[in-house]
This record gives C-alpha cells, structure tokens and sequence, in this order.
C-alpha cells in the first residue's frame, strides 16, 4: 500500500511499475482521503480513483484497490460507475474497497470534508448509508435494466450502470473497519474484511464478532477472507514479519503491507525479499 500523500505522482508509479513484475506481490492499493492525515496539512495529495485509475492502466498483474473508499465521499451510483471504469481499465483487476468513512475523532481526517463542501454525518447515519450502498452498488453492477431505490439514505430513479464491471457477478468488494456496525454490513455484503493492525487480540477478537454475525445470518464465516493492513519497517523487517507471522496464526490469508515514503530505490523487491520470503 503506497498512501498518496506527502509524495509525488512519479514515486508512487515506480513501486507499482516494480511490483506489477514481482510474482510474491498480489495487489497493490491506495487510501481515501482528500487531505493529508499525517505530516505536513498542507502538503500534497492525490485523489485515489484518479490515481487508481491512471496506475490500473500503467500495470499489468497486480490486483488494485482503495483501502477503503470512504462512503461518505462519493454517491453510491457514482461511485458503482467509477469502480466499473476502472474495472474495464484494468482488465478485470478490481478489488472494490469500501467503509464508512473516516472517525469523527480523527481532526485531520474531519477537516477535508468542510474544505470540499461535503456533508460530514454522524456515526450512525454513515454506517446506514454503507449498508444501503453496498446493495445499491451490486444492483447497478448486476441488473439489467434500470431500477428505483428509495431508502433512508439513498434515493434513485432510473438507476443504470452501463458498461458493468468485467468480473462476474461483480468485483470482490473489501470492507474495512473494526466497529461492530461495520462488521454486521460486512458479515451481509463482504467477499473480503480488512481490519487496521495493532493489537492482535482485539483483531482476532473482531474476527471472532464477524463470525457471530455470519452465524446469525446464516452464511459460512469462511466465505469471507479476513485481511489486515500492516506497516513496513524498513529498518527492522523482523517486526514486520512477526506481525504478518501473528496475523497468519490468527486466520489471516490476506496481508497488506503499508509502505512509508520516502521509497527507497528497490522498495518493492526489498520487501519481496526480506519481508514476504521469510514468511512463506
């Protein structure tokens, strides 16, 4: 995971352009975010489906995708035709990543939806509008013909994607989040759940919440691969590797590496080589 932040168009590109030729790297991702979130504020940062789009066409194997986009940012039909461009863009390359958006506790991630003129709702309202999105999204991905949605968040009329997404019935869609609300729309909608690392027993124990929730739904908590997003250190890489090793023990098949910048040269063969090997 490369966060478009703090760092130039040309730097971002050369670690994916290197990852797409390395067969131990799966997918590579960006984040949501209109406003840096860390370092300078004023610094610079790019918009992600922008970018996701111009590095999707610029790439060849890797599986791309924004961990996750924020709902609260784009319309859910909107957002349905972006992922489908980009679906189309890649090939059928698309890991759609989506939540509810950033924490209200967060001020450095409040403060790009006042400068963008957007609607910042609260907790519950968000979590709301997720789960109307995503059956809204998978509609438009699927259906055939035009349809209305009146929800409590969502309003349509004559909703249409066209062209769909290349993947069938439609790309996985990720969730992210930790929260017991999320986790119930992600036991619902989920191919894939992500969850921030940190504390390992209150990740297994949100994956144990997931399990619970499926249970209840009646779906197999199997169906849903489990992901976490871990931090690369470049100067101690066996801290890495006893995370991924910690998250691999706890039922975690899908690992995201978050790279800081600045890159160094080679950044994504380092990693290849003195992270994901030694893990394999």
């Amino acid at each position: 995971m490369t966060a478009p932040m703090q760092v130039e168009y040309e730097d971002i590109l050369r670690v994916w352009r290197e990852a797409d030729a390395i067969p131990e790297i799966e997918h590579a991702w960006l984040f949501d975010h209109l406003a840096p979130i860390g370092g300078d504020p004023d610094g610079p940062i790019f918009e992600g489906w922008t970018l996701l789009a111009a590095l999707a066409a610029q790439t060849q194997r890797l599986r791309v995708g924004l961990l996750v986009t924020s709902n609260r940012i784009r319309p859910p039909a909107m957002l349905a035709k972006i992922a489908a461009t980009v679906d189309v863009i890649s090939g059928g390359r698309l890991d759609f990543g989506i939540g509810a958006g950033s924490r209200p506790s967060h001020p450095m991630a409040r403060r790009e939806y006042d400068a963008n003129g957007l609607p910042y709702v609260d907790a519950a309202d968000a979590v709301g509008g997720l789960a109307e999105a995503c059956s809204v999204i998978r509609r438009l991905w699927t259906e055939e013909e035009p349809f209305d949605f009146d929800g409590e968040h969502v309003h349509l009329a004559g909703a249409f994607c066209n062209p769909k997404p290349i993947q069938r019935p439609y790309p996985p869609i990720v969730i992210g989040g930790r929260s017991a609300a999320v986790l119930r729309i992600a036991a619902e909608h989920a191919d894939v759940w992500n969850i921030p690392g940190g504390d390992i027993d209150d990740v297994i124990g949100r994956s144990a919440l997931l399990d619970r929730y499926c249970a209840e739904i009646d779906r197999d908590p199997a169906s849903i691969t489990r992901s976490i997003h871990l931090p690369v250190s470049y100067d101690q890489p066996s801290t890495t590797r006893h995370a991924i090793a910690a998250a691999i023990d706890a039922g975690f098949q899908h690992v995201v590496l978050g790279l800081s910048t600045p890159y160094p040269e080679g950044v994504a063969q380092w990693v290849a080589d003195e992270v994901i090997a030694s893990c394999a």
